[in-house]
């Protein structure tokens, strides 16, 4: 099932969708063909966990949106709950594109998405039962969140490695080993009701128009832009991290994400000292 609702003022638009429950196939549909998704099923690892992938087919033109999509795009939700013997889910992101929306920079997808999960079943010797129910945002002259609903078995003797869900894995960012990342440090300081963090990777550069994306483990922290600028080998980022109600809040550096986008690699650090 899939439902589009109203965001920012823009006309509502309402489509009905009927899906078919079957492997590789489209499990829901927009009626107008904007975005369908499907569940690729994947394969079973030597540890007991379970690949698996969401498919999300654009039209042409729309674009979805990375988990944090910058300054106008629409942050995906994902409601893994109704699955039954499903004890873990990891999301495993392929790099994203830095795109332009009504002239403000957004971080996303266009046409294709393979999106692969991890899931770990509470009890390795029985199939995973998978639902999900996910909010994404898809943009063109305009931007709606979208509701979708997934439901899929996922059997023990599942195929071979899906060469679409391995290129997908292989085009996530580097981690900070694998791109010679040196030291990282985070300075924090009050301003208002928020904390301004600036941020300083010791890092080779990674290519044009380099870009960091920070996020924090709390979900209820809002966090502006990165100003990103390069001097010789070090990165500089500074941005301002608010409480969505406008509370008080810790900041923990070490569940900090930061997230090097450019033309060229992207890099993913997690955590930083203090400066």
């Amino acid at each position: 099932m899939i439902r589009i609702r109203p965001f920012h003022g823009f006309a509502l638009v309402a489509l009905l969708v009927a899906g078919l429950m079957a492997f590789g196939a489209p499990v829901v549909r927009a009626a107008d063909d904007m975005v369908r998704v499907s569940v690729l099923p994947g394969w079973r690892e030597a540890d007991g966990s379970h690949v698996a992938a969401l498919r999300f087919e654009m039209a042409e033109g729309w674009k979805t949106y990375w988990r944090a999509p910058g300054e106008a795009g629409i942050p995906p939700r994902f409601d893994w709950r109704g699955s039954r013997n499903l004890a873990a889910v990891e999301v495993l992101w392929p790099t994203p594109q830095q795109t332009t929306t009504n002239g403000m920079r957004t971080i996303g997808y266009e046409h294709d998405l393979v999106l692969p999960v991890r899931l770990r079943p509470a009890r390795a010797d029985r199939p995973i039962a998978l639902s999900a129910d996910m909010e994404i945002g898809i943009c063109n002259d305009i931007c709606v969140p979208v509701d979708m609903q997934v439901r899929v078995d996922l059997p023990l003797d599942a195929g071979g490695r899906d060469p679409r869900i391995a290129a997908a894995l292989a085009a996530r960012p580097l981690s900070a080993s694998e791109a010679g990342v040196g030291r990282v440090t985070c300075a924090v300081t009050p301003i208002g009701e928020g904390l301004r963090l600036v941020a300083e990777i010791e890092m080779p550069p990674t290519g044009g128009q380099e870009m960091v994306v920070v996020e924090t483990a709390n979900p209820e922290l809002w966090v502006a832009q990165a100003s990103t600028a390069r001097t010789g080998g070090r990165l500089r980022a500074e941005t301002e991290v608010h409480h969505v109600d406008g509370r008080g809040f810790m900041l923990e550096r070490g569940g900090l994400r930061l997230t090097v986008l450019s033309t060229g690699d992207a890099v993913d650090i997690r955590g930083c000292a203090g400066s």
